[in-house]
């Protein structure tokens, strides 16, 4: 008889007892977070949040232009421009109040520092560097090639060049006698703090507008004591003190003494280059690339100013300005100004933009400064303070928040006003003050194309207008005249 191993006590214990297992089928409870009707409701909303992502992006991607590849920012390249051409104007009655039908695009700026590529030449992708956002200003590398640099000049050259600003004037009519104004009604206008008294800067800002002299606290310290306009020497002119002289006496007494050319505004020489049909192909070709860059429409930028060369001399300078004024409604632009149906006493170059071209690399200084860019805030009476004027290009020239060193070739585009929210044009931006930097050493070449826009839509829109039924008229010469440009930059 076999005989079955004994297990041990050890191995009794150490196996469980397992419970009789239920064969009962345990009901499960249908979870209302998978249920049907849930997930459709999930992929319901889903989906039309997926639409308004596609919505948007197609949004932005028709209001920035088509995108070559490798180039960002929504910049138009040169073989998209002929899918997608740069809005034109659709013209309506401007007396009308309907819709409006023209849009300035504006580049974005995005961040101090950001690179955007653009195409704006076949074959080629430059690079647009955003300088500062107050004003909105960008620098772009290589956008005239050497050859297109050193013809510019020539052609300025054979054309010639003319003083800038001329020395002090004679026989200015005195602004109390075109405005129609008081002393007292001047002094108040020129005392910005409202305080009773004429300070420095408040005089000084006044001198530079209207007489074209670049004085400083110095000088009209000497003034004041050739003239005996402030007996107590305190720098201040009280209501008094003013009424005892007219506004032009600094005029004068400059016209005695004499000026130099490095006490004006604006030390140096320059000529205007027409662009349209029949000039030079380069020409020709430079405001293509200008409107391929700004993305406004051929009609606006082929009627705006032609191209002004600028020569600064060692010593040239030119102090610290805005391009264009504020347009207020007793001011008319220059370029519209045969569209108004009203006369203003004022104009003002309405640049909407300014394209500076550096056409050679300076030896010494001549940089573009940006003296408040990206400034907190802009007050006109912090511009001088404590013998600090940021005006002043040539003593104060490192002192302002920016500067642009010449290099040849390279453009600089900057937006004058900012927009009114509606795709036109809005206030000035006082941001935009900027001035060219003393020549310390060689000479200093510099381009500029001024887009002009007037800020007032029907009248842009009426000028528009008059300039097509005059070329269809029949006079194919409805361009800009080169010569009908004075040298119209505001000092504001």
């Amino acid at each position: 008889m076999k005989m079955e191993p004994q297990k041990s006590v050890t191995e009794e214990l150490a196996r469980p007892t397992l419970p009789p297992i239920s064969r009962e089928r345990v009901p499960l409870q249908k979870s209302n977070v998978c249920s049907r009707s849930y997930f459709m409701v999930v992929m319901v909303f889903f989906h039309v949040y997926i639409i308004n992502v596609i919505a948007l992006l197609l949004y932005v991607h028709y209001n920035n232009g088509a995108v070559e590849p490798g180039a960002v920012g929504g910049e138009p390249t040169a073989r998209d421009s002929h899918r997608h051409p740069p809005p034109d104007f659709h013209l309506h009655d401007p007396d009308s109040r309907s819709e409006r039908t023209m849009y300035l695009p504006r580049i974005e700026g995005i961040r101090v520092g950001h690179v955007q590529k653009v195409s704006l030449v076949p074959n080629k992708v430059h690079e647009m560097r955003t300088l500062s956002l107050k004003p909105l200003l960008f620098e772009i590398p290589g956008f005239l090639s050497e050859e297109e640099c050193h013809l510019v000049v020539q052609l300025a050259q054979l054309k010639g060049l003319t003083e800038s600003q001329v020395m002090v004037p004679e026989g200015q009519e005195d602004i109390a006698e075109q405005l129609n104004l008081s002393s007292e009604e001047i002094f108040n206008l020129l005392d910005l703090n409202q305080d009773g008294r004429l300070q420095l800067q408040e005089i000084l800002t006044h001198s530079r507008v209207h007489d074209g002299i670049w004085l400083t606290p110095e000088n009209l310290r000497e003034i004041y004591a050739g003239l005996k306009a402030d007996p107590d020497g305190d720098g201040l002119l009280s209501l008094e003190e003013f009424q005892r002289l007219s506004t032009n006496a600094f005029q004068r007494f400059l016209q005695q003494r004499g000026v130099q050319r490095s006490q004006l505004v604006r030390n140096s020489r320059h000529t205007w280059l027409y662009q349209g049909e029949g000039a030079h192909h380069v020409l020709r070709e430079l405001r293509k690339r200008v409107t391929r860059l700004t993305r406004l429409p051929p009609k606006l930028v082929d009627l705006s100013e032609p191209l002004q060369v600028v020569r600064y001399e060692q010593g040239g300078h030119y102090h610290a300005h805005h391009d264009s004024g504020p347009v207020y409604p007793e001011t008319a632009c220059t370029h519209t100004r045969l569209a108004a149906n009203s006369s203003a006493p004022f104009e003002t170059s309405c640049r909407y933009i300014t394209v500076l071209f550096y056409l050679n690399t300076v030896e010494g200084g001549g940089e573009t400064t940006f003296p408040v860019a990206d400034n907190r805030t802009y007050e006109e009476t912090a511009l001088i303070q404590n013998d600090v004027d940021l005006l002043d290009t040539r003593r104060h020239c490192d002192k302002g928040n920016l500067r642009v060193k010449p290099i040849k070739g390279t453009a600089v585009l900057w937006y004058n006003y900012l927009s009114d929210g509606k795709g036109w044009v809005g206030e000035l931006d006082e941001y935009s003050l900027h001035g060219g930097c003393v020549v310390t050493r060689g000479m200093k070449w510099v381009a500029n194309n001024w887009i002009n826009i007037d800020p007032n839509y029907e009248r842009q829109a009426r000028y528009q207008q008059l300039v097509s039924q005059t070329v269809s008229s029949g006079n194919p010469d409805a361009d800009p005249d080169p010569e009908h440009h004075s040298d119209l930059h505001q000092d504001l």
